[in-house]
């Protein structure tokens, strides 16, 4: 079975993926072993999913620092046919990278995901203030890039880990502004039956308010609270029609088998609203605390089956 997520190989997004894959004991039936394959784009790695190609993608949601994913909330805002079968959090910290022989005072330009270079901006302005940073498409991507440069003028932030994959030399370690950050990342398949309800799951709503306005949103917010259904995560996402025209991402507690879910879901007809399915998994916690990137890109292969349903290709 194949899975996509966004690379290349080295990124966060990855050892999400691995993490998830190796949160389930194998049986006493052999399995056959994932394939994890990288994509340039969150894009890439949905529409691979979309077109058969990958079984699932995990892809970033949000970070505890710097929060939403762009790319992947238009992902889901875009269309109706992918749906999120599971979540992982993963604690995420940031070295500086360069190539061997390289050092720290000797760095003038430092690439990376724009979310890395955000968490980890008061770093760099401390030590590195007239150093010019660049974005690049993920950290990894950054990291590769450097090791084909072989400019020691270069140097890029991901995780310490990638340093030995690509035969770089880690300069600096913990740069990030917080400790603890911690990405959350989501499993996607083509739309289909959800998994199970176990108890301890979240579902997952893109719902579309009556005049489209900021001002619609206490509406929403109050059927899930007359429902008693608690409230996870809310983001407001612009439809791209006009200015101010807005679509809301909706987290809460709860399978959509649930009663209060489903009740609630369909009670939002009662203030001109009305949610796209995007999906109900197991919340993260349900399975597993936060992992750091580390540990989890030291899982390579061969690994055991996924704990997410699979898809009928």
């Amino acid at each position: 079975m194949r899975y996509a997520y966004l690379g290349p190989e080295g990124t966060f997004t990855e050892a999400a993926l691995r993490s998830a894959l190796g949160t389930r004991v194998p049986g006493p039936v052999p399995v056959p072993v994932p394939v994890c394959e990288p994509y340039p784009t969150v894009a890439d790695a949905l529409e691979a999913v979309r077109r058969g190609h990958c079984a699932a993608a995990m892809v970033p949601v949000e970070n505890s620092l710097k929060g939403v994913v762009p790319a992947t909330l238009d992902g889901f805002a875009a269309t109706d046919d992918l749906h999120i079968v599971g979540e992982t959090e993963l604690r995420v910290s940031f070295a500086l990278l360069g190539l061997p022989g390289a050092t720290l005072d000797g760095v003038e330009r430092v690439r990376s995901h724009p979310h890395a270079l955000a968490q980890c901006g008061r770093w760099l302005g401390l030590r590195l203030p007239n150093a010019v940073t660049e974005a690049a498409g993920s950290t990894a991507g950054a990291a590769r890039d450097l090791a084909r440069s072989g400019d020691p003028r270069d140097a890029a932030v991901a995780a310490p880990a990638v340093a030995e994959r690509y035969g770089l030399r880690v300069l600096a370690t913990d740069i990030g502004e917080r400790e603890n950050a911690v990405t959350r990342f989501v499993m996607v398949r083509r739309a289909g039956v959800p998994p199970a309800r176990t108890g301890r799951d979240r579902t997952s709503l893109l719902v579309s308010a009556g005049d489209g306005t900021p001002a619609a949103l206490p509406g929403i917010l109050s059927v899930f609270t007359a429902g008693r259904v608690s409230l996870a995560w809310v983001q407001a996402w612009p439809t791209g029609l006009r200015l101010g025209d807005y679509r809301f991402f909706v987290d809460v507690e709860g399978h959509i088998d649930d009663q209060r879910v489903r009740h609630a879901v369909a009670a939002l007809s009662d203030v001109g609203a009305r949610a796209s399915f995007l999906g109900s998994y197991p919340r993260a916690g349900a399975r597993a605390t936060a992992v750091t990137a580390a540990t989890a890109l030291r899982r390579r292969v061969p690994l055991p089956s996924p704990p997410f349903p699979a898809v009928v290709l």
